[in-house]
């Protein structure tokens, strides 16, 4: 029979030892939560709030164009002409698009302790990028302390990448080099949401009734034992109506749903995990409680951008320059995110905002155009204006102002000169 104390010190043991070993290269993977109940990141995306913030934060980053941009003496422009463009805009290796496989990165950066992807090389050459699965990657030491990595194919079979071909993108991190692994320091969160949920899985598959007993009054032979529960036990729990005999009695163990605040408790929980996560919990339909992050849609945003999305662009467009370019390439070039599409407004806010950089010729009309996926006109449409009937106080009544406005009022009515006013 085993000892309740040492099984208790066991989990403990296990969960130190799970925070404080790396497993692989992949961050820690599985962690003992202080109920006894194993916690993967597999097993915590089946809890509906981290399944929707991990998608929401990933699938909104994927979905953003990322490109090359180049430095020059007049200025910063777009560089679609470079090698790497082509890899993290559009395709970095044969089987995966690029919005696949930053969904990946980000959700594996989310979960874990960071992301690893393989630089598929063609002598000294990056031609592609391919996302290694946390779980499938395993790191070990040699004997000079180099590392090494074994990645395990979907076939089964096993390979070793050098070390010079990982690019590791690190997530939060305490020590300025290394990730930490959000499963190790969110177990008791997510662990205390999975006991939510498998009580109230439980509770509702037991029709909303507590732990039942039964009472009897004399004791009963073996055989009567046998008969009884193949009778009696579990009828209450499945919904049937038993005919009690005898002097038995069925009673209640426990604290009923209400009592122990379970809709509440699991209410708490989504927002104790949209906390962890920096996602306000209306955008993962959790509506109970107002936002403080503004009133507006455009707004919010901002905010989510600023707060939750602007960490994860930064850490991966630096990660692009620190392993993915040469030294002389980061002077030049440099990745960058297009956010503007997540703060485009409602059309007349859209409108008011072109007016206001057209007529103080910041864009031009073509400029707006594209930013509308409209074609270019050519032309003065390509050509910076300005307002010109602004004027000083001092200036009204003067000649030049009367010419201006007889000119205003002549090419407003059409005439060609004054002979025909």
């Amino acid at each position: 029979m085993k000892n309740p104390m040492r099984t208790a010190l066991g989990r403990v043991r296990a969960t130190v030892l799970g925070w404080l070993l790396p497993s692989g290269g992949g961050g820690a993977g599985t962690v003992i939560h202080v109920s006894g109940a194993v916690l993967t990141d597999q097993k915590l995306l089946r809890l509906s709030t981290v399944w929707a913030c991990t998608r929401l934060i990933s699938e909104t980053i994927a979905t953003l164009p990322l490109g090359m941009n180049e430095r020059t003496a007049t200025g910063k422009r777009a560089a679609p002409d470079h090698w790497l463009h082509r890899i993290i805009h559009a395709q970095p290796n044969a089987d995966s698009t690029a919005s696949v496989f930053w969904e990946a990165v980000v959700a594996a950066m989310l979960l874990r302790d960071g992301a690893n992807a393989e630089k598929l090389m063609i002598g000294p050459r990056i031609v592609g990028l391919k996302f290694l699965a946390p779980n499938r990657l395993t790191l070990t030491r040699r004997s000079d302390g180099s590392k090494e990595y074994r990645y395990t194919e979907e076939n089964g079979t096993q390979r070793i990448i050098p070390n010079d071909r990982i690019w590791h993108i690190p997530g939060f991190s305490l020590d300025g080099k290394n990730g930490v692994s959000v499963i190790e320091y969110g177990a008791q969160v997510f662990g205390n949401a999975l006991a939510a949920d498998e009580a109230a899985g439980k509770t509702f598959k037991t029709g909303l009734l507590q732990t039942l007993y039964y009472k009897v009054e004399k004791w009963l032979t073996p055989e009567q034992r046998q008969e009884f529960k193949k009778e009696y036990v579990g009828s209450v729990e499945r919904g049937e109506v038993p005919v009690l005999e005898g002097g038995i009695d069925v009673g209640a163990v426990g604290i009923n749903p209400a009592d122990a605040q379970l809709l509440e408790s699991r209410g708490f929980s989504v927002e104790e995990i949209c906390r962890w996560f920096r996602v306000p919990p209306w955008m993962v339909g959790h509506t109970e409680k107002s936002t403080s992050w503004g009133t507006g849609i455009e707004q919010q945003m901002i905010g989510f951008l600023t707060f939750t999305l602007g960490p994860w662009l930064r850490r991966i467009e630096q990660s692009i320059v620190k392993d993915l370019l040469s030294p002389a390439e980061r002077q030049r070039y440099y990745p960058k995110f297009a956010v503007e599409g997540l703060l485009r407004a409602d059309t007349a806010g859209r409108a008011a905002f072109y007016a206001a950089m057209v007529n103080n010729g910041i864009l031009t009309r073509d400029e707006v155009r594209e930013l509308e996926d409209r074609e270019p006109m050519g032309g003065n449409a390509a050509v910076l204006t300005v307002q010109s009937a602004m004027t000083t106080l001092d200036s009204i009544g003067t000649a030049t102002e009367l010419q201006q406005v007889r000119a205003a009022m002549r090419n407003l009515l059409g005439f060609e000169d004054d002979s025909k006013g």
